[in-house]
């Protein structure tokens, strides 16, 4: 059984034949996805949808991109839905400097405040980091011990910076780009993560892996990311998929139930 640990199925893309992707999912063994918001409507959805299957769990948060529009209503509206029994993190949050939709400097602020409402209700979170590395790192070091834990999803990084993270309890997730031709940095990177701090996730409906790139992307595809992380790694297939779903289970206390 696999995990996917990062999917946006409140995209309408996604959310519109809900039910067919979710097949897809089962059919591909995969046994649980982690349904993540990016903003107050998305995350509102996740949980819904997350409520009404078994699969699913759900994230919410404010992506970098939507910084912009934080307010204090919406961080009391987040913190009240977060109270949901299936969420089980609070993401995706982080920054983004390739974009810069936000400003930079409001990018931090909502990263920050975020991050502390997550470990005030112990929740792992789920770091976007694009283009910002250094800053990503001093706030989260800022922000240490999470005594929840949390993860780097669809990790960017060198494989330098791996150590940085997993010295602050993190884990790590590969998405798509790990199956490109020109995949070097993470290829690299992702020999470096031990078994136990390893991850996989679509983040569909973006990237989806080959031989699909620039196609709709759904969670059965996590298969392709678990395939291609075992040949980097060395390992079987088997192995891979039971080391990244019991982290996951761990992670995301999917023992628990759903």
């Amino acid at each position: 059984m696999l995990v996917d640990t990062h999917a946006h199925l409140s995209d309408s893309r996604l959310a519109s034949e809900l039910e067919h992707w979710l097949q897809e999912a089962r059919a591909a063994e995969v046994g649980y996805i982690v349904n993540v918001g990016a903003d107050w409507e998305s995350s509102r959805l996740a949980v819904e949808q997350a409520a009404g299957h078994r699969e699913l769990v759900a994230a919410v948060g404010v992506h970098p991109h939507e910084a912009k529009h934080w307010n204090a209503q919406m961080e009391e509206d987040l913190i009240a839905l977060a109270q949901h029994p299936k969420v089980r993190a609070y993401g995706e949050i982080g920054l983004d400097y390739y974009y810069d939709h936000s400003p930079r400097p409001l990018q931090q602020e909502v990263f920050k405040a975020q991050l502390q409402i997550a470990k005030e209700l112990g929740l792992p979170v789920i770091v976007h980091n694009r283009d910002a590395h250094k800053d990503v790192l001093t706030i989260l070091q800022q922000f240490a011990p999470f005594a929840a834990g949390g993860v780097m999803h669809c990790y960017s990084g060198s494989a330098e910076m791996v150590a940085d993270f997993l010295e602050l309890g993190f884990y790590i997730s590969f998405a798509g780009p790990i199956t490109f031709r020109n995949a070097k940095k993470p290829a690299l990177a992702a020999v470096q993560v031990p078994d136990d701090r390893l991850l996989v996730e679509t983040d569909c409906p973006y990237l989806s892996p080959e031989p699909y790139r620039g196609k709709l992307n759904h969670p059965a595809r996590v298969a392709l990311v678990a395939k291609r992380l075992a040949e980097l790694r060395g390992v079987d297939y088997a192995t891979l998929v039971q080391q990244t779903t019991a982290n996951a289970m761990r992670l995301f206390n999917l023992e628990r139930g759903v």
